[in-house]
């Protein structure tokens, strides 16, 4: 099956949070490749890292100043991403790579932070039209597969199984994390089928 691998990162997990980076890239899970040519990369404009701090939570203060300063000077406004996004969505060579199909959405823990923040900007009709209503998430298949033995216990987020696999720590940067989780996602679909044939 073919997926959309996405990831974005945000000024925290609140609701009154900012999107500042976004990236997808397509793979399939058939053929276990990711297609990096047909990759999406932007940063998304917000208030400075000065005007923001004193609402950023200790964790985004310490690791996320120069990704804030990158989206403040360098991103677009959300208007102009969301039309970039249906730019790439109805591209040719998208709309061939997904048979013309609504995209199936995958990503890590996206249930909680990422899809309520990209329905908040860029809005429910946008989400149903152009993305299918079933996701995967990587984090709640691992948990599936660890209450079925297929996985071992502890590797039920992004950074375990990052370790886990050898791939090193999570970058924390869009583009990086949504290529990572798709390989993850190829290193899960080995073991269990090395466990189950």
């Amino acid at each position: 099956m073919k997926y959309l691998s996405f990831d974005i990162e945000a000024t925290g997990l609140d609701e009154d949070c900012l999107i500042i980076e976004y990236a997808m890239v397509p793979f399939d899970s058939e053929t276990r490749k990711i297609s990096h040519e047909h990759s999406y990369h932007s940063y998304i404009k917000c208030p400075s890292f000065k005007e923001l701090k004193p609402k950023l939570n200790s964790w985004v203060v310490e690791h996320n100043q120069q990704l804030i300063e990158k989206a403040h000077t360098d991103g677009i406004p959300i208007s102009q991403f969301k039309e970039q996004m249906i730019s790439y969505l109805k591209s040719s060579v998208i709309k061939e790579y997904f048979s013309n199909e609504r995209i199936v959405l995958f990503g890590k823990s996206m249930n909680s932070i990422d899809l309520p923040f990209l329905k908040r900007d860029l809005g429910w009709d946008f989400m149903n039209k152009y993305f299918h209503h079933r996701v995967l998430d990587l984090s709640c298949l691992a948990i599936g597969l660890i209450d079925m033995n297929l996985l071992e216990k502890g590797m039920d987020s992004g950074e375990k199984m990052m370790k886990a696999f050898g791939m090193g720590e999570v970058e924390h940067t869009a583009l990086a994390d949504a290529v990572n989780t798709a390989k993850m996602y190829f290193e899960i679909l080995s073991r269990v089928e090395k466990q189950t044939n």
